[in-house]
Parts: C-alpha cells; sequence; structure tokens
C-alpha cells in the first residue's frame, strides 16, 4: 500500500512535525503557524488519488497528486483574507490524507473542486491558473473559482472571493485536471453584486480536445448549469467573456463546476 506523509516545514525547510502511515497519514500539530511555514504531503507512488484535509476548519479535497509532493504555504496577511479567519489559526491543527477508495474515485461528482490549490501548485489536482487577476489581489485569484464557495452577494474578502479579470476584454481562466476525465455537465455561478457588478451575457467554454461551446448567461444570482455532450479532456478555459451593457465594469466568477467521472482506460 502507498506510503503517505504530512509534514509541516518551517520558511528554512526544518521539518517541525511529521506523521506517516500506509494509505493515511494523521498529523497533529501543536504550535501556532508561523509566515513562510508550509504543509507538505508526500506520496510513495506517483498518480494517486487521495482525500485531504490540511486544516480542520476547511473541508476535505477529492484530488489527484500527479507527482510525490505537494506543498501548501500557509496563507498569511493578504493571502489569508480569501480565506474563512477560522483557518490555520491557534496552536493545535489536525492534519489527514487517505487514499481514496474504489468508489470514491469511479463516483460522478464535480471535477474542478479543490480548496486546497494556490499558484504554487504544479502537482495536486484539479488547478485553476488565468491570464489575468485583478490587482493581483488574493481575493480574485483563479482559485477562488474552484473552491466550492457560491456565495456570491458582494465582492471582497472571504467568503466573496470570486475570480476577478481587472476589466481585461481577453481574460481566460483554465481549469487543469492533470488526467484525462470524461465530462458532460458545466455549472457557473456569475458573481451577483449587483449594481456593482456586470455579468457576460456568453462566454466560450475550450477544451483540450480541440472542441468548443458556447454558453448563453442571464442576470442571476442563481447557479446556471449547461448539458454537454461527453467528451474526454485534460483541460477546459473558459475565455471570449462577452458582457451585457450594464453600466458596470466589473463582471466577475464566482465559481466554475466541471461535472463528470474519471476517463474509462
Amino acid at each position: 500500500m502507498t506510503q503517505l506523509t504530512l509534514e509541516v516545514q518551517s520558511a528554512n525547510g526544518t521539518v517541525q512535525a511529521t506523521a506517516s502511515d500506509q494509505g493515511q497519514a494523521h498529523l497533529v500539530y501543536e504550535k501556532a503557524y508561523e509566515p513562510g511555514d508550509q504543509i507538505v504531503l508526500k506520496s510513495g507512488n506517483e498518480n494517486s488519488y487521495l482525500v485531504i484535509q490540511l486544516d480542520d476548519a476547511m473541508d476535505p479535497a477529492f484530488v489527484f497528486l500527479a507527482g510525490k509532493e505537494f506543498r501548501f504555504v500557509i496563507p498569511f496577511d493578504e493571502k489569508k483574507i480569501s480565506y474563512s479567519p477560522k483557518t490555520f489559526m491557534g496552536d493545535l491543527h489536525t492534519l489527514t490524507a487517505r487514499l481514496a477508495t474504489e468508489d470514491e474515485i469511479n463516483a460522478y461528482r464535480n471535477l474542478a473542486l479543490n480548496v486546497y490549490d494556490q499558484h504554487e501548485n504544479a502537482t495536486c489536482y484539479p488547478h485553476a491558473f488565468a491570464n489575468v487577476e485583478t490587482r493581483g489581489e488574493s481575493v480574485f485569484a483563479a482559485r477562488n473559482a474552484i473552491n466550492g464557495n457560491c456565495v456570491n452577494f458582494s465582492h471582497g474578502k472571504w467568503p466573496f472571493e470570486s475570480w476577478g479579470i481587472n476589466q481585461r476584454d481577453d481574460a481566460e481562466m483554465t481549469v487543469d485536471f492533470g488526467r484525462t476525465v470524461e465530462i458532460d455537465k458545466v455549472a457557473l455561478t456569475i458573481r451577483a453584486d449587483f449594481p456593482h457588478d456586470n455579468y457576460w451575457e456568453r462566454v466560450t467554454l475550450a477544451f483540450s480536445d480541440g472542441s468548443k461551446e458556447t454558453l448563453d448567461l442571464v442576470k442571476t444570482h442563481l447557479k446556471q448549469t449547461f448539458k454537454l455532450a461527453p467528451r474526454k479532456v485534460e483541460r477546459v478555459t473558459i475565455k471570449e467573456l462577452i458582457k451585457s451593457d450594464d453600466p458596470s465594469p466589473f463582471p466577475a466568477l464566482s465559481q466554475i463546476e466541471v461535472f463528470g467521472r474519471e476517463a474509462a482506460n
């Protein structure tokens, strides 16, 4: 069985605490986090399906670990305001990781969901990235649109974080699944802080298989769901964002959900 390890490392790489076991790892860290600290998840094998919970005030996440290591930087200061203020606080923290079950792996689900995504992430999928994030602020980062939070009636710090496009007409955001998946449905929740916000009347989804879908949106705070012809893809990019004639220059995306299953071999 795959050996899993959780560590807390300081800014200089010193291991502050560690736990390791077969198929799981449970780490209790009895110290306050400091700037520069990282949670390091290690797997004895590449291409592992895991369920991880790196903070007891955050939801568990089903993830695909393409490499053997994932580093999560503990957020502080400006980076912290896109997370709940309850997260990573105090001097007692429980961190867990385990291998996913076959039922979990084979389940139909939102394949875009990863509450632990960060800019630095290059191994733990899904991962979101964009060609623009408003003023480089954490509350407008691409990762916010795949963290599962659809609260959208305001903007700014948690729980109103979103993907902001800095008024760029050529804004694009990609969700990379890190492996081939089969999808058949997409749901978009636009930010709806009207009249501060505008909205997109039309967006295009471009898939890694070369196909595209154009979606017509309406002005609503509700989730908008679109069925797709099933396709096997590794990535999806939301682009060609056509905003409405409303006077506000600020359309934004609160959440993108992509539904499907692991692709059959």
